[in-house]
Formats: C-alpha cells, sequence, structure tokens
C-alpha cells in the first residue's frame, strides 16, 4: 500500500531512482506547491505571498516530540548546523564527543570552532560498525563531557545508532545532545530521543525540495543563539539585538520561500502516509536490497544485512582500485537508466578508507530495480 501511495503521487518520477539518501523525489503535488508560490509571488509580489507553514511545523517537530514553536527552517542541513554550532555560547575549554562516523562537514565545523574556542574534541567508542557503544558514551560523560553531537545514519554508512540510548544517558548527565537527522526524518523512528536539537534537512528521506533544511530545538537555552543574527529572528533592544523566543531566532526574513511552502506539503504527505508504516517498508527494501546484492560481481554491503535502514553501500570487488570501480559502476547503471550514489571519502574522513557505492530506495521502489542493478554488478 506504502509503495503503491508513494508511486501514485509521483506519476512522472523517472524509473530506477535509488539516490534517496542523496536527493529524492517530491511528490507532484510538492512540485505544484512550489510553482503556485513562485507564481503568487510574481502575481501579488514576494512579501505579499506569504505562506501558512505552522500546520508543517507542527507535523516535522512531532516526529522528534516538539512543537511546531521549536522549529526553524534554514537553507540546508549544513547552513542549520553551522547556526547552531557557531552561535552556541559554549565556555573555552569545552569538550565535545563525537563519533569518527561525523559526517565529514559537521567535522569541519567542529574543527574550526575547536581552534576558534579552544575546544577539545573527543572520539567516543564505536565498534567494528562504527556504532555508538552505550557503555563507551556513558564512560566518556561520567569523565566530563559538554556537548554530544551525533549522526543519526550516517550518510556513509547505513547503520542506525542507538539514538534513545544515547539520549538517555546525555538527560542523566546532564549534557545536551545535537542529532543529525538529515538520513533519518522520513527514514527511522527518532521519537523518544529527547536531544537537545535536532538538525535535518528537506531533500532526503522526507522527500521535499532542495535548498530546505531545519533546525528542531526543544530544548532551546539561554546561552543558544544563531551565529549570525538578523532581523527575521531578532529585534533590537536598546544597542544591542535580542533574540525573539523559541527557535525563530535561527531564522532571517529571507529564504527559498516557495521551497519552503513546497517542503511544508512533504511533511504533511509523509505524515499522511504514516511514518511507522514508511520506516517498516524502507527497512524491508534495505534489507531485501544488502541480501541480493552482497557478494554480486565481488561487492560486499558495508554494513550488517540485516540492518533496518535503507542505505546500502558497497564496497567495492577486492584488487580494484576504489575511487575508479565506484565512478565505473556508477555510470553503467546511469547507463541502464539507474540511479545510484557514490560517496567519497571526504563525506566521512575519519571512517571511510575508500570511495563507496550507494543505494538508498524509496518506498515505491520496485523489485526489478534492484535486479537490474545486480545484473549491472555483475558483469
Amino acid at each position: 500500500m506504502i509503495a503503491e501511495s508513494w508511486r501514485a503521487a509521483r506519476s512522472c518520477a523517472p524509473p530506477g531512482h535509488l539516490d534517496a539518501a542523496g536527493c529524492n523525489v517530491p511528490s507532484d503535488r510538492t512540485l505544484d506547491a512550489v510553482v503556485e508560490h513562485l507564481r503568487r509571488e510574481r502575481e501579488t509580489g514576494g512579501y505579499q505571498a506569504a505562506t501558512d507553514l505552522h500546520a508543517a511545523r507542527s507535523a516535522l517537530a512531532a516526529l522528534a516530540g516538539a512543537a511546531a514553536a521549536d522549529v526553524a527552517l534554514l537553507e540546508s542541513g549544513t547552513a542549520a548546523m553551522a547556526a547552531l554550532l557557531g552561535g552556541w555560547r559554549l565556555p573555552p575549554g569545552s569538550r565535545i564527543g563525537v563519533t569518527r562516523a561525523e559526517y565529514g562537514s559537521t567535522l569541519m565545523l567542529l574543527r574550526r570552532l575547536a581552534r576558534l574556542h579552544d575546544y577539545k574534541l573527543l572520539d567516543l567508542p564505536v565498534d567494528d560498525d562504527s556504532r555508538l557503544d552505550p557503555d563507551g558514551l556513558a564512560s566518556a560523560l561520567a569523565g566530563g563531557l559538554d556537548l554530544v553531537v551525533l549522526s543519526h545514519v550516517p550518510s556513509h554508512r547505513g547503520i542506525v545508532q542507538p539514538a534513545a540510548e544515547a539520549g538517555r544517558l546525555c538527560r542523566a548527565a546532564g549534557v545536551p545532545l545535537v542529532l543529525d537527522v538529515c538520513q533519518s526524518f522520513g527514514h527511522v523512528d527518532a521519537g523518544g530521543v529527547g536531544a537537545t536539537a535536532y538538525v535535518g534537512t528537506s531533500r532526503k528521506w522526507l522527500a521535499g525540495p532542495r535548498g530546505v533544511g531545519f533546525l528542531i530545538v526543544p530544548g532551546l537555552t539561554a546561552d543558544m543563539d544563531t551565529a549570525a543574527p538578523a532581523l527575521g529572528g531578532h529585534v533590537w533592544a536598546g544597542e544591542e539585538p535580542s533574540p525573539l523566543p523559541g527557535a525563530a531566532r535561527y531564522e532571517t526574513s529571507e529564504g527559498p520561500i516557495a521551497a519552503r511552502a513546497g517542503f511544508g506539503v512533504a511533511v504533511l504527505e509523509h505524515r499522511a502516509l504514516g511514518p511507522s508504516a514508511v520506516h517498516a517498508r524502507l527497512a524491508e527494501l534495505g534489507v531485501r536490497a544488502r541480501r541480493l546484492l552482497d557478494g554480486i560481481g565481488g561487492w560486499r554491503a558495508g554494513e550488517p544485512l540485516d540492518e533496518p535502514s535503507a542505505i546500502v553501500t558497497l564496497r567495492p570487488p577486492p584488487g580494484a582500485d576504489p575511487a575508479a570501480a565506484v565512478e565505473d559502476a556508477r555510470s553503467r547503471a546511469a547507463h541502464e537508466s539507474i540511479l545510484v550514489g557514490a560517496v567519497p571519502v571526504g563525506r566521512a574522513p575519519a571512517d571511510l578508507p575508500t570511495p563507496v557505492l550507494r543505494i538508498s530506495p524509496s518506498p515505491g521502489t520496485r523489485q526489478e530495480d534492484l535486479h537490474a542493478l545486480a545484473r549491472v554488478l555483475d558483469r
């Protein structure tokens, strides 16, 4: 039922699209919402063509057990993370726990902030699949941490981190947790974590347009503000800017408003499909894809075969030049009208020794698309 509903909402979707983790296929209604907003801007003026996104903010916040006022819309997940961490007034010398599987852009940001503010970045213990070790996190928290940053589902490796357990441990220790949900919202359950902040994006599993990221900040404190205050989220208080209540402080008065309108539609569609049913369908597709593709042509799955996620990474055959093998496979798949992703080492420089091929089916993926990819890899 989920598969049919997904396909019906995307009447012009290209066949063989297996790159939801890169940039998913928006629905017809999402596309129409973007175009319609642009049309209204042209006809009535950009500032008059306001869009009420309260229902969409509420639906998005509900995925994290938060409220609409906790949501800020920005231009990307990377921009959202920079606004959050760049403006957070942590004391100099603060200790920040991260795993080796952290996303490359976030790692760049953290290292820059560490140099500027004398922060200490501490590696959190993980297992052989780069999955966070809760006991190791508990020990690190006992040793003194000021912040934990965790990618719920890494971009380069289809494991699901134990986010709920991490949230419980961080709350018990009084340490804020920032959860990167760019690859988990719309994909796996992110409820019950109780994170201080969630950072995400529109264009992946929620199937919204590019150019929209978001922050959900249910744990907002007085020392949290955006890195670059602007009139959209602040007012003048004497000679100093004062942030608006809630997550609005992270927004500006400008941005891709038409894309946000489309994202609002995509979020409401996800709610209508039923998040738990979507999660189950994607987990099923991921397991099916790994069991089919692991070993084909010498390619091996980069995560456990039964991992409940739809991100499937494949390591190149032994003896092959990894970068060349990944690009060749991606190119041959494209020739057969199959879209897959290639993940470079820079995506996770502390964890990824070589590039990998990434397959990430959407809920509407047909079994024949996976079999067509298997034939490509078996040549």
